[in-house]
């Protein structure tokens, strides 16, 4: 067995494309459910409208794929808007009802024919990464290993993606962190903890968390660009529920209520994720066998990876709730 390339994946996987957009994602769902305690069950839904709002640019409107940040942020208000105004004035489980419909309802519609000049149906959306993916070769981006570091081997487009993609979330990680530290984030703390008692000093709660739900969408929206432009097309099944939950999981491995857990929980998602996921191949090339039965076959890995990774959430569950970098009075979903 080469363990050597299984930590090397696993490593690659850990400051990779999908670690990134990952955090992204997480960075807004913390906004929402983190800091104030809205169960958004829907951030694929998010992060559907800012891929479709960069994918539309070229291929359906006619222009230029810079533009698609301004239209992509503007869906991720809408849906939010959509989401939030006959819900947010309910109870929490309310909530997570509608946005993991919404979210549903979303890709259900722009992979739906009805709509397929608008959204390119289950095709999806291409021909509008190009632009972007030239400003990277325009700076002269070569493979990372041509610098010397021999265990990356990103290419210059995709060196380019990831150097936008986690200065991304630089920026993000430390717009929210001031955020929570402001009084507006100090609000959204109380509404969390007891609404009631926010409300009875004359602030807005609806308002707040209306806020809150638009803030963590419009993140989101950004992880959805970045993967877009990382495989350079929109496509609808991309974006289905399970999206949103191993984003989840992800938050709920670093620590709600942290921006570093948002960060590294992530991170360390995709390394765990695909450490095991390697180290199954591994064993598939010298198969382990028991009274003559192979006990794992290549269809395998996929559920194995899965069931591994459930049991270890459930193992943080039972010895760390808090996540590995959260603290455990501010966790959303231990009081109501």
């Amino acid at each position: 067995m080469d363990i050597g390339a299984v930590l090397e994946t696993a490593i690659l996987q850990f400051i990779g494309l999908n670690a990134c957009y990952y955090a992204i994602a997480a960075i807004g769902l913390n906004v929402q459910f983190g800091y104030t305690g809205l169960l958004n069950f829907g951030q694929a839904g998010f992060m559907a409208a800012g891929a479709y709002g960069i994918g539309q640019t070229v291929p359906i409107f006619g222009i230029s794929m810079w533009w698609g940040i301004g239209v992509a942020v503007g869906y991720s208000v809408f849906l939010g808007l959509l989401m939030g105004v006959p819900t947010l004035r309910l109870r929490a489980d309310y909530l997570a009802i509608v946005t993991i419909a919404a979210a549903e309802i979303v890709r259900l519609v722009v992979r739906s024919v009805a709509a397929k000049d608008a959204f390119g149906g289950t095709d999806g959306l291409t021909g509008f990464a190009s632009s972007f993916q030239q400003v990277g070769v325009d700076l002269g981006l070569r493979p990372a290993s041509q610098y010397g570091f021999w265990i990356f081997t990103f290419s210059g487009r995709n060196l380019w993606n990831l150097i936008v993609g986690w200065t991304l979330v630089a920026i993000f990680g430390v717009i929210v962190w001031l955020l929570m530290k402001s009084p507006w984030g100090r609000v959204l703390k109380a509404i969390r903890e007891d609404e009631d008692a926010v409300r009875s000093l004359g602030k807005n709660v609806f308002s707040y968390k209306m806020q809150a739900l638009v803030l963590g969408g419009v993140i989101g929206s950004f992880a959805g660009i970045m993967l877009a432009l990382g495989n350079a097309n929109v496509q609808p099944d991309n974006y289905s529920r399970d999206l949103t939950f191993f984003i989840l999981t992800g938050l709920v491995l670093g620590g709600v209520a942290k921006v570093t857990g948002s960060i590294v929980g992530p991170m360390l998602f995709w390394f765990i994720f695909a450490f095991l996921d390697s180290l199954l191949r591994q064993l598939i090339d010298q198969p382990f066998r028991l009274f003559g039965t192979t006990l794992i076959e290549s269809t395998d890995i996929g559920a194995i990876v899965f069931m591994v990774m459930g049991g270890l959430l459930v193992a943080l569950m039972v010895f760390r709730p808090q996540g590995l970098f959260g603290n455990r009075k501010e966790m959303a979903f231990e009081g109501r």
